[in-house]
């Protein structure tokens, strides 16, 4: 579990929770183009004058009598984390060579597709789930996700074709830091590219610690995230909701499940130490991690993260040396050149077949 102090507003943030409510989208403005990716191609689909390489204008949505709105942006621009040409994934190289060569796929060539199935009302219905307060002064809440059969949305590193979630709580009150307490991710591999993330529902429990203790939390601000299926469109809502004092809300099983449903800590998984190498590279650092790590299932994947989102990590490669797990991932910035980087800032997690493992960081065992 990592906790994130918000003593300084404005910064994405990913992860979230709040008040148990569905959400219901309306789209105000039909003259809108979007933007899909797919994981192996890009596809525009046009309901008005088409965009190149920048935001269309938004769906306008409102939340169902919470005052609440979500927009759904054609945001080709997400890629802005892969500036780096050794970024430049097959998907988003395809998507770059359809946009810039002179020509987008028209809204003529998708006749026969049904477009409704695009919409955001027909994709995602979002719960937060108000959850409860601690004995030690913090509140436990939940997003819920529920998605249309087939679609899924992305873990915290989702992989090179996956949209990872962001949260802006800018405007809260009452609000000192959150911790995020992710269900254990699906690997899914699509045509070559891997991505991380859940399918048809995510439930994601996370821990609100409060400035000042028996008072209510205010949360409100936005929160950015991506859903794909044969498409990827970026999502973004706003939010405005107030968590009080009390007993557990409904809703809490969900949560308590969810919780459940985390990796292991280091100890629990039996981890008797884990090291990394960093050594530098022409556009970043390539870190080799050493764990001694009882093997956690068939077909085993790592996942290696660096300190911010900014900083894109290859696929990486894992192999077994006896007792030893060695993963090695290249970690290149949007400068495209070596960096700082602390080992206590690397983490890692381990997955398989349904279970995983969350190395904090590559510092002792």
């Amino acid at each position: 579990m990592n906790t994130t102090d918000l003593s300084k507003r404005g910064s994405a943030i990913p992860g979230m929770a709040i008040n148990n409510f569905p959400v219901r989208l309306e789209p105000v403005n039909a003259a809108v183009s979007v933007i899909g990716q797919n994981e192996s191609s890009i596809a525009l689909i046009s309901r008005g004058k088409s965009t190149r390489n920048t935001h269309a204008r938004p769906f306008a949505h409102h939340l169902g009598g919470h005052g609440n709105v979500i927009s759904l942006r054609a945001a080709f621009s997400y890629g802005e984390r892969m500036k780096n040409t050794k970024i430049l994934t097959r998907a988003f190289a395809f998507g770059l060579a359809l946009l810039t060569g002179g020509f987008a796929l028209p809204y003529t060539a998708m006749a026969g597709s049904d477009l409704s199935q695009y919409d955001p009302e027909n994709i995602a219905q979002i719960d937060i789930l108000p959850g409860w307060r601690q004995a030690d002064g913090s509140h436990m809440a939940a997003l819920r996700i529920q998605l249309a059969p087939g679609w899924k949305t992305y873990w915290r590193a989702p992989g090179d074709a996956g949209i990872p979630p962001s949260f802006d709580w800018d405007g809260s009150r009452n609000l000192r830091a959150v911790a995020f307490h992710w269900p254990v991710p699906t690997i899914f591999d699509t045509a070559g590219l891997r991505t991380v993330g859940y399918l048809d529902e995510l439930v994601l429990p996370m821990q609100l610690y409060p400035s000042q203790n028996g008072q209510t939390i205010t949360l409100k601000g936005r929160i950015s995230l991506g859903v794909c299926s044969d498409v990827c469109m970026p999502m973004e809502a706003s939010f405005n909701a107030k968590l009080a004092v009390g007993d557990a809300a409904p809703g809490s099983d969900l949560i308590r499940r969810a919780l459940r449903q985390r990796p292991k800590t280091s100890a629990e998984a039996g981890l008797r130490s884990v090291s990394c190498d960093v050594e530098p590279i022409s556009d970043g650092l390539r870190v080799t991690a050493r764990m001694a790590l009882p093997k956690v299932g068939a077909n085993e994947v790592a996942v290696i993260e660096g300190p911010d989102q900014s900083i894109w990590v290859s696929e990486t490669q894992l192999s077994r040396e006896g007792g030893m797990l060695v993963a090695t991932s290249d970690l290149v910035p949007p400068a495209g050149k070596p960096f700082a980087l602390s080992r206590s800032d690397i983490r890692i997690t381990v997955l398989a077949g349904g279970r995983g493992v969350d190395i904090a960081s590559c510092v002792g065992g």
